[in-house]
């Protein structure tokens, strides 16, 4: 995963290498937590981000939506017609699912517990496959948390 962040707050998480233009490349302490709480999240320990988040990108509905997807909890989904709701644009949805394919913070604000309002998995930007594993990940772990 590469993990991008300001100074003071993590402003993107991508699955794969990801070259960023006029990047500096090192290890922060910042960069450090989130990587330990990626691991954690990985491995069935940890439920609830801690780190610092900011948005610098997005029109301002793409990050009502964007912020919207914080109180969907782990383990649970939400439909887009639900984050549409949420955010007061209930006719949004096919709007709600762009902006979710332009998150620029994979995982931590978590996209890939949005779906088909039948429950069905629809398109993630991280492929169909990574937001089933996640899925299943956040299931087992809350029906067998790890201790």
């Amino acid at each position: 995963m590469t993990v991008i962040e300001n100074g003071h707050a993590i402003t993107g998480i991508s699955f794969g290498r990801q070259h960023i233009p006029d990047g500096i490349y090192e290890q922060t302490p910042l960069l450090r937590i989130a990587g330990q709480e990626l691991a954690e999240y990985f491995s069935g320990h940890r439920y609830h981000f801690d780190l610092p988040f900011e948005f610098e990108n997005g029109s301002p509905f793409e990050q009502r939506v964007w912020q919207a997807l914080f109180d969907v909890p782990y383990g649970q989904t939400a439909s887009y017609r639900e984050i549409a709701d949420k955010i007061q644009s209930p006719k949004a949805m096919r709007a709600v699912g762009r902006a979710l394919h332009k998150n620029p913070i994979a995982v931590c604000c978590p996209c890939h517990r949005v779906v088909g309002s039948n429950g069905s998995l629809t398109g993630y930007a991280g492929g169909l496959e990574r937001k089933k594993h996640l899925l299943d990940l956040e299931r087992r772990q809350m029906c067998c948390p790890k201790e």
